[in-house]
């Protein structure tokens, strides 16, 4: 009825039937208390787009033409912080949450209703007369987390680019951002007390282009990183829009850029110590050692990225560490040896249970990738299901908090379309109807298993994503279903309506384009995405592989 995006829980025209509340330069904004952050978001971003002051309110105007915000306990009980009514009558807007969260996602609607131009940044028409439409709204989201995870770490993406995909994600109601900070590729966060993280580990001299089997690669040096200050400004960037940071540093695989920097990390006694932070894709086989000098460094980096984000879950990978090394190690063998393990799997355990047991006893929950269940798990810890549901239904099953983003289904550096013009068509193909039918919760739990599936995630990789253009066409529009499977309370795969999801999509496209976002067109790729690639043949970059490229 409204093309909203994500679709709310009911919607139907407030009386009169179809008509429009007025918005003009007299219109007030009332902020109940608890609602000034909503009330600062709507001047800075719709009052912008807009050009309309929209003025605090006081007592005396409380009959005029105006923007109500206010916080209800009894929205509260019924439908959770984050839900949210809104009414647009012949009297007024009013926003009313079960918390400021739910009246921020009101006002997202609000914006929505507005039309596309409410999304740019300045007026396009400043004699125009605005106006919504007159609804009575009631939603709330489905699950508590509805997360991107985005990948700096194979190709480093500018603070400015981050703060904008936090704009992204709060236009479509999503309110986890997993930001994959550290790799083999490179270290992207700024540690203190190990300052050669940045200084050597941020910076590789040349980069793979494609997919691992090209062998093509830019000779361009590629790296960067952010300044805790930074850090500390997109956290706050994301608080304002009710969205969660959650930091990644990728232990124990994954590690080569920490090890370039700090070669005694590595397995010494088996390795080449003079690594280079790696310039290609794929699985590394340099692990960190099962050191307590491992442990004592990355306590330490653990402990200032804590006092940079307040979530309470902190991620630490735990995915594709391959063992050889640690067979190898004598060290390691020697180590696996005094603590009585079976095996290597037991020394993984081993190291993520450490780093769960130290968070623990500092507040924070651990989170990692589902191999992290490999060789057992601790009892708080939460698992981020990538390989597919097994991980995630193994973790509900065992009583562990999950988060579901198999990379079947929701990871969008996969191909779009099976064609031969698709740019670097890695991975499994997902259409955005494949996202729309994408269903978080597994049909095999119980429902007191489903009850530990926090929510869900997309996850962006950037190995072939080496610009904020490609990370936008991989990502949209198939974020914006993604989007409708974590907020809205959909039906079975099966019996969603994709076509009615499609109509609302031509209205959504709009808002994207107001936004500038660089979506993959419904009829296929952009023109400048068929370029050939540097040095060889495009046709040969590109060709479609099928299954999956690594995790991380």
């Amino acid at each position: 009825m409204l093309d909203l995006v994500p679709a709310p829980g009911a919607a139907a025209w407030a009386p009169p039937a179809q008509g429009h509340y007025p918005l003009g330069r007299d219109t007030a904004l009332f902020a109940h208390p608890g609602t000034e952050g909503v009330a600062h978001w709507l001047r800075a971003t719709v009052g912008a787009a807009t050009g309309l002051p929209l003025a605090d309110g006081t007592d005396a105007g409380r009959d005029g033409n105006r923007i109500e915000l206010r916080i209800d306990p009894e929205t509260g009980q019924e439908l959770g912080p984050e839900g949210y009514r809104l009414v647009v009558d012949g009297y007024l807007v009013l926003i009313e949450g079960g918390g400021p969260a739910g009246v921020f996602w009101g006002a997202q609607t609000l914006r929505q209703l507005l039309g596309p131009d409410a999304f740019r940044r300045a007026p396009v028409d400043p004699a125009r007369q605005w106006s919504v439409p007159m609804v009575a709204i009631e939603d709330r989201p489905r699950f508590a987390w509805r997360g991107l995870m985005l990948d700096v770490a194979r190709h480093f993406m500018p603070k400015d680019g981050v703060l904008r995909y936090l704009d992204l994600l709060a236009a479509h109601k999503l309110n986890v951002f997993h930001l994959h900070l550290t790799d083999d590729q490179g270290w992207r966060i700024e540690i203190e007390r190990h300052p050669k993280l940045t200084e050597t580990g941020a910076w590789r001299p040349r980069t793979k282009y494609g997919h691992r089997a090209s062998g093509l690669w830019t000779e361009t040096p590629h790296g960067g990183y952010y300044t805790q200050d930074d850090i500390r400004e997109i956290v706050a960037y994301a608080a304002q829009r009710h969205i969660t940071v959650v930091p990644e540093i990728d232990i124990p695989g994954h590690s080569q850029a920490a090890i370039a920097a700090y070669p005694e990390l590595g397995n010494t006694d088996v390795i080449d110590t003079t690594l280079s932070v790696w310039d290609t894709w794929g699985i590394n086989p340099n692990v960190l050692a099962p050191t307590d000098n491992t442990l004592r460094f990355f306590e330490g980096v653990f402990e200032e990225v804590l006092g940079l984000f307040p979530s309470a879950f902190v991620h630490v990978g735990g995915d594709e560490a391959l063992k050889d090394q640690w067979r190898r190690s004598p060290a390691a063998q020697a180590r696996i040896k005094e603590l009585g393990l079976a095996d290597e799997d037991g020394l993984q355990s081993w190291f993520v249970r450490h780093f769960d047991t130290w968070l623990t006893a500092r507040g924070r929950r651990l989170i990692g990738w589902d191999e992290i269940l490999e060789g057992g798990l601790a009892p708080g810890a939460a698992v981020s299901s990538w390989r597919g549901y097994a991980g995630g239904i193994a973790a509900a099953r065992a009583g562990h908090d999950v988060v579901m983003c198999p990379e079947q289904q929701v990871y969008l550096d996969h191909r779009q379309h099976g064609g031969p013009d698709e740019p670097m068509p890695i991975g499994y193909v997902r259409t955005l109807e494949d996202v729309y039918r994408f269903e978080p919760v597994p049909t095999e739990l119980t429902p007191e298993e489903a009850r530990h599936i926090l929510g869900t995630q997309a996850n962006v990789w950037t190995e072939v994503t080496e610009n904020q253009s490609r990370v936008d066409y991989q990502t949209f529009p198939r974020l914006a279903a993604f989007a409708e499977v974590a907020w809205s309370d959909l039906p079975a795969p099966a019996e969603r309506d994709f076509a009615g999801f499609e109509a609302r999509m031509a209205a959504h496209y709009r808002r994207l384009d107001a936004l500038g976002v660089d979506y993959r067109p419904p009829g296929g790729p952009l023109p400048w995405q068929k370029r050939p690639a540097p040095g060889g043949d495009s046709a040969a970059l590109g060709r479609p592989i099928e299954g999956t490229p690594p995790n991380v």
